[in-house]
């Protein structure tokens, strides 16, 4: 289960070539005008998405491992590098959505040059170029999930609410569970990625951490519970919220989830599939932690810490071979079901922590320009766990750390409670 590494039934090429095609899928239904808008700061367009994840492959392994390899254009050296301060300057990130040139036909180009150019090297089969691969497919499948949660804000933005995608999403007559809290004894437990397959360094070393007996909820907060705290006044309460949450509560005067809209009596919510009646039976998405928080104070319980998540989650096999991921084209989160046990710990939605992003303890960051992977961002972000309905399935695993600020809410964001036992 927590083996993550491409499939090893697979060739190199075949590997590369798949995620690859999977990028490009993502775009079928948009225009040139849509690829290139840029919505807000913390969003990119597609079509910088599409450039960043070819530059990663031009610069960490083609510049240094293809037979005298030409730079397709010097320019997308500063164009397209991320926040690799390391590697030079960069066009500034708030900005990137003023880049009406290069033109979308010259990104594919781009693309194609660089698959080229892979191929040849992979044939060569070098152990070097090999562990960079599986790198660069892992982060290239994170931009899938950005890619998708960006167009999404992008989408939201227009008044006339246009669907990427028209997916019917399965309606179950079955009566959810009342949520349940499920107990476990504390005690010492190992917690991180074993040094079986792949994981980023934020996810090691695998360490012992000692928790106190604990309960974790059976599921995700859904939509209608998070309507009864709407109905409660719970965005116009001061004493339930954070004094960095209330005060940002207050300034972008939150009065839901993102994306939703009350029209006609009655709660929508706009998705890649359109503008629809919110879900009742859904887990509750597009939340910041300050939200999450507030609601947990609410309902008398706690966020959970991400060690407490990960011991569970860690033998819930189950969970993450059925779980609703960007594979299975649904693209928002679908109902919980009524089921035993666990439900959903894996896909639909990310489940923000209270646990703030820093290193495991022996925590050492990737050598070179790639230190700045993870290491650099440990500082005022939480940790969220168990993917989403914007993941690719092959990124997930018990040990997988998220992260972003407390006040950001474009990701598919919700929280599962969790209290002291």
């Amino acid at each position: 289960m927590e083996v993550s590494n491409p499939d090893p039934d697979q060739s190199a090429i075949s590997q590369f070539q798949r995620v690859r095609g999977q990028t490009l899928a993502l775009t079928e239904g948009l225009t040139a005008e849509d690829m290139v808008v840029q919505s807000m700061a913390d969003a990119s367009p597609m079509k910088w998405h599409l450039a960043h994840t070819s530059w990663f492959y031009e610069h960490f392994i083609l510049q240094r491992y293809a037979d005298d390899y030409q730079l397709f254009n010097s320019d997308y050296q500063y164009l397209f590098n991320s926040y690799y301060d390391a590697v030079g300057p960069r066009h500034a990130r708030p900005e990137r959505g003023l880049l009406t040139r290069p033109p979308l036909s010259d990104i594919l180009a781009y693309r194609q040059h660089i698959d080229q150019q892979m191929a040849n090297v992979l044939n060569q089969q070098q152990p070097e170029v090999t562990e960079l691969l599986t790198l660069g497919l892992h982060h290239e499948m994170q931009h899938q999930e950005l890619m998708l949660t960006d167009i999404l804000h992008l989408l939201s933005a227009n008044p006339l609410a246009p669907a990427l995608q028209h997916q019917a999403v399965a309606v179950s007559d079955e009566q959810v569970t009342a949520e349940k809290m499920l107990s476990h004894e504390g005690g010492l437990v190992q917690i991180g990625a074993s040094e079986q397959g792949f994981s980023y360094d934020c996810e090691k070393p695998r360490h012992q951490f000692y928790l106190q007996p604990f309960k974790l909820a059976n599921r995700p907060v859904t939509n209608s519970e998070w309507l009864q705290f709407i109905n409660d006044g719970g965005y116009q309460n001061p004493l339930l919220w954070l004094s960095d949450g209330w005060h940002c509560c207050q300034q972008h005067q939150w009065q839901a989830p993102l994306y939703w809209r009350q029209q006609d009596g009655g709660w929508f919510s706009f998705s890649l599939n359109g503008l629809q009646t919110v879900n009742p039976d859904a887990p509750v998405c597009h939340i910041s932690y300050y939200e999450a928080d507030a609601y947990a104070r609410w309902a008398g319980k706690r966020l959970p810490r991400e060690q407490e998540w990960e011991v569970f989650a860690a033998k819930q096999p189950q969970n993450l071979q059925k779980a609703n991921f960007l594979e299975h084209h649904i693209w928002q989160p679908t109902a919980c079901t009524p089921q035993t046990g666990f439900d959903k710990l894996f896909g639909d939605v990310w489940e923000w922590t209270q646990s703030p992003y820093t290193g495991y303890p022996g925590f050492t960051a990737a050598q070179g320009e790639l230190a700045e992977y993870n290491g650099k961002f440990m500082a005022n972000q939480f940790v969220l766990r168990g993917g989403s309905c914007a993941s690719p399935r092959q990124q997930l695993r018990s040990s997988y750390r998220n992260f972003f600020h407390p006040h950001q809410r474009w990701q598919f964001s919700g929280v599962r409670l969790a209290e002291d036992q």
